[in-house]
C-alpha cells in the first residue's frame, strides 16, 4: 500500500503575536504566505495581548480542539483603582478610586481565593455569543448584554512583581478562562476596582513564547526558504494520546472509515494510529458497544476514499 503522505504545509506554527495585531490578521498573513486556505488559530488573543498564538495549517486545522483544550500560562499586569467597561486597557474608564490602602500582602491574600474551580462572568466585550451574535458587537452598538456566568479553572496564580498600584501575576489556567474578568473580580474583591493593563500568553500546551516566531521573522523565513523549520508536525499536539502502528489491512479499513480490532492499546479511550511508514494515519475512538476502534479523524491521501463514518 502506498505510504500516507501530506503536503509540506500541514502542521502548526507557534507565533508570537505582537501588540495591536488581531489573531485574525495573523491567520490572514499565514494564509497569504503559504497559499493554504485552511488556516486557523487555537485560542483568540485580544489586540492588546501578546504572546503564543498556535496557528494550524492544512489538515492540522482539524486538531484545533486539542489545542484549545490544553492548559495555558499567562502573565497579567493589573492596575488597581481604575475600572473600565471592557475590563482592559482598551475600554472606557468608568471609575477611579484611591488605592493607598492596597498592599502587596492584601493582594497575595486575595489571589488565594481564585485558585481551583471558580465562577466567572464573561465581559460584555467578548466573543461569547448572545442571541447568536458575539456580545462585543452588541455592546459596541449600545445593545444591553446579559453577562453569562461560566466555570473556569485556575491551577496556579502567583504574584511575580508589585509596584503599587500595579501587580504582575502569572496564571496557569484551563480553557475558557477570562484573564480580564479575573482582573476585574480581583479589583472588586479588594473594593477598589482594577483593569487588565497588559497580557502575555507565555504558553499554550506544548508551545512556549521563548520558542515562538514573530510575524516579521516568519516573513523573512519565507523569503529565505526555511520557514518550514518553524513548522511543528501535526501529531506534536497529540502526545497525550496512546499510539499504535497498524498493518496494511487495518490501514485500508481505517481509511475507508471502518471499525478495526487493535491489540496493545488501552480501551475506553482515544488513540492515534500510524501506518507502517510512520505517518499519522488517524485518530481512533474506542466503541464500547462493539469493542472495536472507530476512525474519528482520518489524515493522508488515502482519506479521500473514506466513508461518512470518519470526520473528513
Amino acid at each position: 500500500m502506498t505510504c500516507c503522505r501530506y503536503p509540506g504545509t500541514d502542521g502548526i506554527l507557534n507565533i508570537n503575536k505582537p501588540l495591536g495585531k488581531t489573531s485574525f490578521s495573523v491567520v490572514s498573513l499565514v494564509r497569504r504566505l503559504t497559499g493554504e486556505k485552511r488556516v486557523g488559530h487555537a485560542g483568540t488573543l485580544d489586540p492588546m495581548a501578546t504572546g503564543v498564538l498556535p496557528v494550524c495549517i492544512g489538515q492540522a486545522t482539524r486538531l484545533v480542539e486539542y489545542l484549545v483544550d490544553d492548559t495555558k500560562t499567562y502573565r497579567a499586569e493589573i492596575e488597581f483603582g481604575i475600572t473600565t467597561d471592557t475590563y482592559d486597557s482598551e475600554g472606557k474608564v468608568v471609575q477611579k478610586v484611591d488605592v493607598s490602602d492596597i498592599t502587596r500582602n492584601r493582594v497575595e491574600t486575595a489571589i488565594k481565593g481564585f485558585r481551583g474551580e471558580i465562577t466567572q462572568t464573561s465581559p460584555a466585550y467578548s466573543a461569547v455569543k448572545y442571541h447568536g451574535k458575539p456580545s462585543y458587537k452588541l455592546a459596541r452598538a449600545g445593545i444591553p448584554v446579559v453577562a453569562k456566568k461560566r466555570l473556569a479553572r485556575i491551577d496556579r496564580i502567583e504574584l511575580i512583581d508589585w509596584h503599587a498600584p500595579v501587580v504582575v501575576l502569572e496564571i496557569d489556567c484551563g480553557k475558557g478562562t477570562y484573564i480580564r474578568s479575573l482582573a476585574h473580580d480581583l479589583g472588586q474583591l479588594l473594593g477598589c476596582g482594577a483593569y487588565l493593563k497588559n497580557l502575555t500568553r507565555l504558553r499554550c500546551g506544548i508551545f512556549n513564547v521563548t520558542d515562538a516566531v514573530t510575524p516579521d521573522e516568519l516573513q523573512e523565513a519565507f523569503k529565505a526558504g526555511y520557514w518550514s523549520d518553524w513548522l511543528y508536525p501535526m501529531d506534536s499536539v497529540l502526545n497525550r494520546l496512546p499510539a499504535v502502528v497498524v498493518g496494511e489491512e487495518n490501514e485500508r479499513a481505517i481509511c475507508q472509515g471502518k471499525v478495526v480490532l487493535l491489540e496493545g492499546c488501552p480501551s475506553n479511550t482515544t488513540c492515534r494510529a500510524y501506518n507502517q511508514c510512520g505517518n499519522l494515519l488517524a485518530i481512533l475512538r474506542y466503541d464500547l458497544e462493539k469493542c472495536l476502534w472507530r476512525p474519528e479523524k482520518v489524515f493522508g491521501v488515502l482519506a479521500a476514499i473514506s466513508s461518512g463514518n470518519a470526520d473528513l
